[in-house]
């Protein structure tokens, strides 16, 4: 029967072309809750992907018909197969294309003369292969385009939603229902999630391989999951993220809701493109993923079992409601490990109550450990481990727990994990199980699973865990900030890149920047440039001495690798006579550089040295970075990054976040800097970065900070800007 959506035919399965034609495009819910399925490229050999999708969509609780669609028609596991979707007794909703590559384009077109405006392409052959795969992936995003058409892939595993059934995968497990949805753009990882899934009893929500992302991409999932009433976590495995600043902003509006667990690939620094600046050299691909994932409040897994770990965690326990964590043990050693682990992570252990500790002496031995952590000692029995830990949750400093076992003599792991599944399920505090061995405790830890706590096999990997959990308690309960309210001379800053392009140049003039800087408020010492010896006398006269020298070349970006700055120049004969140095270091050193003088600037009084800086990542935009300055900024690496724009809170994090804050506080008697002042810079430099996308990098190296209340200034910038 006819179904194409351009004539009568349509009418007769009672919808309209006018409504096949308006149906939402950017809506995803026909992958997720289609009312039909077809397979194209269905398949009898059981050895072919077509035959394992149609084979899943047939053996999951998927209600609606799947259509096996084949050229050569025949019956498809008790099925008629039909020769295309055109013969197809009803529209489908969704077409899962199983077919050669260059066979995909005509399959699409078929789609949008019958009105189907879904397809995950599982078939291979695209950009993956090289240029003539890439040529062909345009052609079919073209065709996909003008049809109307959402695609997932291709190149993909697939698809699985468990509610609705839906199993249009050629993965080898049907997951249970549960409330994770997962994301990947590996399929291989992606079968290893579904396996591990099924062997922890974790059910899924929703399940999707990314393929090639020629359209659906993790930002459209992630919008989509947002919304999404089954959704209770979404775990990631991403390897390149395209839309950056789309993706924190899909990911910031989703945790508003739900945690986003995401571990990253194929993100190492041995890969970022060259640079010329500090801040461009220290800012590779790690950097933005972890400066990305701050801003949108995302939770980064550093590994495949951390990923695992996290997901069960946030599925299977309540957030923490505070910050007080308590450890429960039978055995010394592991709570040490426990407690390191707490410390590296900045968890913080609860303080009991003298009722607490009180209330534990009653029911302890007396050589027990009453106070944080908690060791009911090596004989202890299940009794124990639930008096101990009904006890402690009664604490009001307590929000959360981590139960520690180790098989011993009078150790009682199944009746323990009874009593630990009811204690949690019964105060509520977010409860964490380290049942550590292996036969003894294996029934143990079923118990554990099927009441819905968690268990890890070592005590460092439940307190990670634990961690992600507070993280994102603490992240829902942050209200949002604003961007730091800055305004600047958009014209001063505009004719400064325009003469700068006009000159064929890729970089801001000293002299230039200078004017740039001021145009945004952020403090620069009195300077000139001079383009030789006389002038130099008159300018460093009318700037006063002390001053300071530096080379005035286009060639030259780090003045001091070449010796190019003479410091602390106090008369005219000091003067002359480091013009003569610079002049001679760079005939010497550079004899090729093009050279327009020298630059003569206000020498500052001492202070810290401090780096400010902005690179622009490919996908997620401007990355502020705040660090020790000077020429050690490469060497220490002491350093931070921020997306920009950057709100005050942003600015101080970072000021104290690197190692060497202590000196900015003050130690030892010294006076603390000017904190403020570093803020003020940090704000001004994001908001110029953000209103202007010409730049490209930027360093304040260094700024010179004077002590509180006293300023900075910025001794020395240099600005990029993009061809």
């Amino acid at each position: 029967m006819c179904v194409r959506a351009d004539g009568d035919c349509a009418v007769m399965l009672g919808r309209s072309p006018a409504s096949l034609l308006i149906r939402e495009v950017g809506v995803l819910e026909e992958f997720f809750t289609p009312r039909s399925v077809a397979v194209v490229g269905a398949s009898r050999d059981e050895t072919k992907v077509g035959h394992a999708v149609f084979a899943n969509l047939l053996a999951g609780a998927f209600e609606g018909p799947v259509y096996p669609v084949n050229p050569a028609g025949g019956v498809i596991l008790g099925h008629d197969a039909y020769a295309s979707l055109e013969d197809l007794p009803s529209v489908p909703d969704l077409a899962v294309i199983v077919v050669p590559a260059q066979r995909v384009p005509g399959v699409i077109e078929q789609c949008g003369r019958v009105g189907t405006k879904a397809a995950i392409v599982i078939s291979a052959g695209f950009r993956e292969t090289g240029p003539d795969g890439a040529a062909l992936e345009r052609e079919l995003m073209a065709l996909a385009r003008t049809h109307g058409v959402r695609i997932l892939g291709p190149n993909c595993l697939g698809l699985i939603s468990t509610r609705s059934g839906v199993n249009a995968s050629f993965a080898p497990v049907m997951p249970s229902v549960g409330s994770i949805s997962f994301l990947s753009q590996s399929g291989a990882l992606g079968t290893a999630i579904l396996d591990w899934a099924a062997g922890a009893g974790v059910g899924l929500a929703h399940f999707v391989s990314l393929g090639n992302k020629a359209d659906v991409s993790e930002v459209d999932l992630v919008r989509a999951w947002a919304e999404d009433e089954h959704t209770g976590v979404v775990v990631a495995y991403l390897e390149a993220i395209g839309e950056g600043r789309a993706f924190v902003e899909a990911v910031r509006d989703l945790v508003k809701r739900v945690p986003f667990v995401a571990l990253t690939a194929g993100s190492s620094d041995a890969g970022a493109r060259a640079v010329s600046s500090h801040t461009g050299s220290l800012a590779g691909s790690r950097v933005a993923y972890d400066a990305a994932f701050r801003a949108a409040g995302a939770i980064g897994a550093e590994s495949v079992e951390e990923l695992f770990d996290f997901a069960e965690g946030f599925a299977r326990q309540p957030l923490p409601s505070g910050a007080g964590t308590v450890i429960l043990t039978n055995a010394g050693g592991p709570a040490i490990l426990a407690t390191d682990a707490a410390e590296r992570h900045g968890l913080r252990l609860a303080s009991l109550e003298a009722a607490t500790v009180e209330a534990l002496r009653a029911v302890l031995p007396p050589a027990a450990a009453f106070y944080n952590p908690v060791d009911i000692l090596g004989d202890a029995d299940a009794t124990r481990y639930g008096a101990a830990l009904r006890i402690l949750a009664d604490d009001p400093g307590v929000h959360s727990a981590v139960v520690i076992l180790t098989p011993q003599a009078m150790t009682e792991p199944d009746e323990t994990a009874r009593l630990v599944v009811d204690a949690a399920n019964e105060t509520g505090i977010t409860t964490l199980a380290v049942f550590m061995g292996d036969q003894s405790v294996a029934r143990g830890r079923l118990i554990l699973k099927e009441g819905g706590v968690p268990n890890f096999p070592f005590p460092e990997r439940a307190v990670a865990t634990l961690n992600a959990m507070q993280q994102h308690a603490v992240q829902m309960a942050r209200p949002a900030a604003r961007a730091c309210a800055v305004s600047g001379d958009i014209a001063a800053v505009t004719e400064a890149i325009a003469h700068a392009r006009a000159a064929g140049r890729t970089f801001i003039t000293e002299a230039s920047a200078q004017r740039v800087a001021e145009a945004y408020g952020i403090p620069v010492p009195a300077s000139g440039l001079a383009a030789e010896a006389v002038a130099a006398r008159e300018l460093a006269a009318r700037i006063g001495y002390p001053v300071v020298m530096k080379v005035a070349s286009p060639d030259i970006l780090h003045k001091s690798d070449i010796g190019g700055i003479v410091l602390d120049i106090e008369d005219e004969a000091a003067l002359d006579a480091a013009y003569e140095t610079i002049m001679g270091r760079v005939a010497q050193r550079m004899p090729d550089a093009r050279v327009w003088g020298v630059t003569i600037q206000q020498q500052l009084p001492p202070g810290r040295e401090v780096i400010v800086g902005v690179n622009r990542d490919p996908s997620f935009g401007p990355m502020v970075m705040f660090g020790l300055g000077g020429v050690y900024v490469e060497v220490l690496k002491d350093v931070t990054f921020r997306l920009a724009p950057v709100s005050e809170a942003d600015a101080r994090e970072m000021v104290a976040e690197i190692r060497a804050a202590a000196l900015l506080r003050g130690v030892r008697g010294q006076q603390p800097a000017d904190i403020d002042a570093i803020v003020d810079v940090i704000c001004r430099v994001s908001a110029l970065v953000t209103d202007f996308e010409d730049i490209m990098e930027l360093d304040i190296n260094p700024l010179i900070v004077g002590d509180r209340g006293a300023g900075a200034i910025a001794a020395d910038i240099r600005i990029g800007i993009g061809g």
